[in-house]
């Protein structure tokens, strides 16, 4: 007689590593497993009131898996906000257990819109109005923070309707911080005569939504048809010398089949610098979805890839070491007439920002680690004369490159994916090492991600006396 003996069953996927994130439903901190199954990236956690869930993180197991040798030790902010309580995410503001200082800090100037998106991330609609006093002191709260402030991003709501916008503007410029955007959706730029004057004179970096040329692309995200607005505000801003950066959301079977006429679109245009896209966050108001069915950084990658024909490769697009690799990829590229050239090309930036592997640089060599490192980062924009002199240095031994800094401003677009965390994929581990911060009037610096899915920007609103804004 046989006996047989029961046969054990192999997982369908490899456990890659434990993390900590929080309930969708209840937003409490619970453990998760991050998984690699059938080529992706899954994250799947159990709450103990609410059940099981499980959210696409990567559609690209081995491109995450290969980011993670470009991170970067952390660079350490001036001062805390907060102690460590009952640790992250709870603790945010920023608290001693955060790993990194804040590269672009946003100061959301109101919570009122022009539009009603049925995207919107920020849930833009009726609430408050900071005051210029307000914005003073958060201003040199950053200051003091960072020493040197790189970026802050005015957004709100919409903060082209804030009738002080552009004093914030100015002011921000004489405190000394290096770069000053807006992050608008053109409407009033394309509109607005008197504004648009304002602005030239104001002189910030606009970043401006653009989602696509398509009405149904802008009536699902936006609400409505855009694009004759968003054109205008574009040949408006060239005219007036204004640079822009276009930051397309892109929602899974909407939009990211454009993404490469969005590129294209991009490098043709006088006011153009560059192309920032972000997949949909799935926080604050979306459209329905599917946690594991959701566009991913790899997806808009390859998108780009493909749809431009090989104008831009997925190997010229390389981890953002400052935040955490996972969430961020850039590339630059040197656009001469139709000829356009990455600059992972003619640079192998491995070389440089690879940070597991043991190799030495040569002492000439730091340079340009130093330069990549300030081009690799959120702090970044594409356009300014500090880019410019980063590049200079980076390219200085590639001959396929120019080397003047008149050329590098003028002639070098610049490319980010960034995603960015919803309560169904936060990973604490990403979080920590955030660069992106959200200002808020108490001088707290909420993690971009944490300040929209865990809780905070519900709390600042309920905290903040609401203002009267008089639309324009």
């Amino acid at each position: 007689m046989t006996i047989t003996s029961p046969r054990r069953r192999d997982a369908d996927y490899i456990f890659y590593e434990l993390t900590r994130s929080i309930c969708p439903t209840c937003k409490q901190t619970i453990d998760a497993q991050i998984l690699l199954k059938d080529g992706r990236v899954i994250m799947k956690k159990r709450c103990p009131d609410h059940g099981w869930f499980e959210a696409l993180v990567s559609s690209d197991a081995e491109h995450y898996v290969n980011s993670l040798k470009y991170n970067k030790p952390g660079s350490m902010p001036l001062a805390y906000s907060t102690e460590i309580v009952d640790g992250c995410p709870t603790d945010c503001g920023l608290c001693p257990q955060h790993q990194q200082h804040t590269c672009l800090a946003l100061i959301e100037v109101n919570s009122h819109c022009n539009l009603d998106c049925p995207i919107c991330f920020a849930d833009a609609g009726p609430g408050y109005s900071l005051t210029m006093e307000q914005v003073d002191g958060m201003l040199d709260r950053f200051i003091e923070l960072e020493g040197e402030a790189e970026v802050v991003q005015f957004s709100g709501g919409e903060p082209t309707i804030h009738p002080q916008i552009l004093e914030m503007v100015t002011l921000a410029k004489a405190k000394g911080i290096r770069h000053v955007m807006i992050n608008t959706n053109g409407i009033r730029i394309a509109r607005d005569d008197r504004f648009l004057e304002g602005l030239k004179e104001a002189n910030p970096v606009v970043y401006l939504q653009f989602d696509g040329f398509e009405e149904r692309t802008s009536k699902i995200i936006r609400g409505k048809a855009l694009l004759k607005d968003k054109l205008l505000a574009l040949d408006r801003m060239a005219e007036a010398g204004i640079d822009a950066i276009l930051v397309p959301a892109i929602e899974k079977g909407v939009n990211d089949h454009e993404v490469g006429a969005i590129v294209e679109f991009g490098i043709k245009h006088p006011a153009v610098r560059g192309v920032a896209f972000q997949p949909v966050t799935h926080a604050g108001r979306y459209v329905d979805f599917d946690p594991m069915d959701r566009t991913t950084i790899p997806d808009v990658i390859k998108g780009i890839a493909d749809q431009t024909k090989g104008m831009f490769r997925s190997d010229d697009f390389v981890p953002v070491p400052c935040c955490h690799p996972s969430c961020r990829v850039a590339t630059y590229a040197y656009i001469d007439g139709d000829e356009v050239t990455p600059l992972p090309r003619v640079l192998d930036v491995d070389d440089y920002l690879d940070y597991v592997s043991n190799r030495t640089l040569p002492d000439p060599s730091l340079d340009v680690r130093r330069a990549l490192e300030a081009l690799w980062s959120a702090s970044a924009v594409p356009g300014s004369d500090k880019t410019a002199y980063d590049l200079q240095c980076a390219a200085c031994d590639v001959s396929a490159w120019p080397v003047t800094v008149a050329d590098l401003k003028e002639k070098v677009f610049m490319i980010v994916i960034q995603s960015f965390a919803d309560p169904y994929t936060m990973d604490l581990k990403q979080l920590m090492k955030c660069c992106v911060g959200v200002l808020v009037p108490d001088g707290r610096m909420i993690p971009f991600c944490a300040y929209n899915s865990v809780g905070y920007r519900e709390q600042v609103r309920a905290s903040l006396s609401p203002i009267a804004v008089t639309r324009p």
